[in-house]
């Protein structure tokens, strides 16, 4: 057999004695996409980190092409060809595209002043190579969540590396941009790269990748050919038991409206809206990037300016200039980028549990302690939340726990009306069942959801009823006996 681009055994790794790996194995081929599978806490990041030397190792071996191999630091892995995609975006918002994906790297002309024409050509050559519909002279400020997704794709993808690590590439993009992704890919491995996919998207795994291995509580469990298992078994060794059903709903909607919207205007020019959601709905939006779903949200919570159109909550004429009006109508909003929007990571997990619900909990000018643990303890007991303590930094959980955290943080408001714009992104099958398990449980309880989501499974398993957005304006709505992948689509392009 050849020689493998990239061979892994027996990876340790302790943190103050507690073991986040235990034994790391990996084996990656030249010419294929290999999927790294694993539940939030399995290891997976650990092992990433140290393979880019980002950490260093406990014990185990690291092979290049057949030769031992020690990286102290990301440049010695690209100096030795492999690049990683991060799941966690990184820009420098003020600068262009071109100056974020050769930063540090920039040609330069008379006087060592850096050549722009040239900066600029070689940035817009690479990102059509791989069909990526942004310009090399865009402000990163002024791109969306997915097309900064594509940015830091392209980033790794100019390094021409010969292995490259796709951690989470696709929690950002929407199926439009993710199958420009998977175009790239193929054209990677079609040019003999080694591709290491991490994705909770099981069927992405399936649909692009030809091996598997799965970690489990910090340690291999198996690896093999797609081909050789299917996603029910993939599932059961990532989590480690089966799973009877993957969408947990059990809620009725019914007739009474909670939320109104008429002739709703909004950023990136979202015009003439008109909703209607129900008591007990889960009521799904779904559109291609730049539909205007996230903008509909920014605006029901008072995010972005009044542009027109009318709000009723309960058959109240409402005015929402800013989020604090929001709350207090009994709106929540869960935001798609957690970490730089949802949560506080610098604080522990009581802090951001109890960061909208301060008021009700001081005294005075104080907060009371006593009320904060409590509120903090009963949400992490309801949602499961893993940790260890409440005073734990709540940047030390897991992805799908820190979701909780965020979910916990509005429930503690009480609210009537709960947006989730991509509630699952980063999250693994089992914590994701969680997620809609606590969904449903909202809903069923009387509660109105509207969700964003650009997985197609997702809002299929668990909408009541879809209004499909495309540039800007209503395409269309589906009840869910009409639901279908095909018609979504159909209608969102």
């Amino acid at each position: 057999m050849d020689t493998p681009l990239l061979e892994v055994s027996g990876l340790r790794k302790s943190y103050a004695g507690v073991p986040a790996l235990r034994n790391g194995q990996f084996r990656l081929a030249a010419g294929s996409v290999h999927a790294l599978c694993g539940g939030n806490g399995a290891g997976k990041s650990t092992f990433l980190s140290i393979v880019m030397g980002i950490q260093p190792r406990d014990g185990g071996s690291i092979r290049r092409r057949g030769a031992e191999v020690q990286f102290d630091g990301p440049a010695a892995a690209l100096a030795n060809g492999i690049a990683i995609v991060e799941q966690e975006l990184s820009p420098v918002p003020a600068m262009t595209v071109a100056e974020n994906i050769y930063l540090g790297r920039e040609p330069t002309g008379f006087l060592g002043r850096i050549d722009y024409r040239q900066l600029n050509s070689r940035t817009q050559t690479l990102l059509d190579g791989f069909g990526f519909s942004i310009r090399a002279t865009d402000l990163m400020m002024d791109l969306t969540v997915a097309q900064t997704q594509l940015v830091e794709i392209a980033k790794a993808l100019s390094y021409d590396a010969e292995i490259i690590i796709f951690d989470e590439p696709t929690s950002a993009l929407g199926e439009a941009e993710a199958e420009q992704l998977f175009a790239a890919i193929a054209l990677l491995k079609a040019r003999g790269k080694g591709i290491v996919y991490v994705s909770h998207r099981l069927s992405e795994i399936f649909s692009i990748a030809d091996s598997y291995t799965v970690f489990r509580d910090g340690q291999f469990v198996q690896d093999g050919a797609l081909a050789d298992i299917n996603k029910e078994q993939l599932i059961q060794l990532i989590v480690g038991r089966p799973l009877t059903e993957e969408f947990i709903k059990d809620n009725t909607p019914d007739a009474t409206p909670m939320l109104r919207v008429t002739g709703l205007s909004a950023g990136r020019g979202v015009r003439d809206i008109n909703l209607t959601a129900h008591r007990g709905e889960i009521l799904g939006l779904y559109g291609l990037m730049g539909s205007g779903r996230t903008e509909i949200f920014d605006r029901l919570f008072g995010l972005a300016p009044d542009r027109g159109g009318q709000i009723e909550i309960e058959g109240r004429a409402v005015r929402i200039a800013a989020p604090k009006d929001a709350i207090a109508q009994g709106i929540a909003y869960v935001t798609e980028d957690r970490k730089g929007t949802g949560l506080v990571l610098s604080g522990s997990v009581r802090d951001n549990l109890c960061l909208a619900l301060l008021d009700r909990l001081s005294r005075g000018p104080l907060m009371s302690a006593q009320r904060e643990a409590a509120a903090a303890q009963g949400m992490i007991d309801a949602l499961n939340i893993k940790t260890a303590s409440d005073a734990l930094g709540v940047a030390r959980l897991s992805g799908g726990n820190q979701q909780k955290v965020v979910l916990g943080k509005w429930f503690l408001t009480e609210p009537k009306i709960l947006l989730l714009d991509e509630p699952t992104r980063g999250v693994d099958v089992g914590a994701k069942r969680e997620i809609y398990r606590v969904m449903s449980d909202f809903a069923r309880a009387g509660g109105t959801i509207i969700m964003v989501s650009s997985e197609t499974d997702e809002i299929l398993g668990m909408a009541d009823r879809v209004i499909v957005l495309r540039d800007g304006r209503m395409a269309g709505e589906l009840p869910r006996a009409e639901l279908s992948a095909e018609r979504l689509l159909h209608l969102a392009a």
